[in-house]
């Protein structure tokens, strides 16, 4: 098993989208969400202090919203959402090519790849100390329903006999499940995840 470190706000595990009260950003901030989490864990574990314009290792309420808004311009909410690996990475690095210093490189890793691929590639970046955007689009399991067409983050694994479990982490909570599960999502539309370089 290995988990990564995150930050806390109160009694919340990170931020949630469920905060921001305009409806754009509650309904369909995700991707934007997403990447401010991955912006304040690079700035308070990695010393990549440049992406994260608030103090990382005292991240408040306040200052995750205003976080979330400087980021919502590049990550912006649409109809059918960010809906690519893509789309992430370019609206991603519009942001951090703002920002002065050393940044993340990224690629995408698409859905369509096998499930064995996809758990090495998430293991072998968590080992790495870097946490992973997960897209999922629709999934045929309706328990995940409040996982569908979202953006996440994973920072932790852990092998099981029934196949890589992830730790996911959204809306302020993390819950595990398995990897297997989650990639094999029975519809024709697939998401991916993004792999970071430092």
């Amino acid at each position: 098993m290995k988990e990564l470190g995150h930050y806390t706000i109160g009694d919340s595990y990170g931020g949630s989208q469920d905060w921001f009260t305009e409806t754009w950003m509650n309904r369909g901030g995700c991707g934007a969400v997403t990447a401010v989490d991955v912006c304040i864990y690079l700035a308070k574990y990695k010393g990549m202090t440049n992406l994260c314009p608030f103090d990382p290792q005292t991240m408040t309420r306040e200052a995750f919203l205003a976080f979330g808004e400087l980021m919502r311009p590049y990550l912006s909410p649409r109809h059918r959402g960010i809906n690519t690996t893509q789309l992430f990475i370019d609206g991603f690095n519009d942001y951090l090519a703002t920002r002065p210093g050393k940044i993340p490189t990224m690629t995408g890793f698409q859905g369509t790849e096998s499930a064995d691929d996809a758990a090495a590639v998430i293991r072998a970046q968590i080992d790495a100390e870097l946490p992973v955007p997960y897209l999922m689009l629709l999934h045929a399991d309706k328990s995940l329903e409040d996982y569908n067409w979202h953006w996440f983050i994973l920072n932790g694994y852990d092998d099981s006999p029934q196949g890589l479990m992830v730790k996911a982490v959204t809306y302020g909570h993390w819950e595990w499940f398995s990897l297997p599960h989650l990639w094999d999502t029975g519809k024709e539309e697939k998401g991916g995840f993004v792999v970071l370089s430092i």
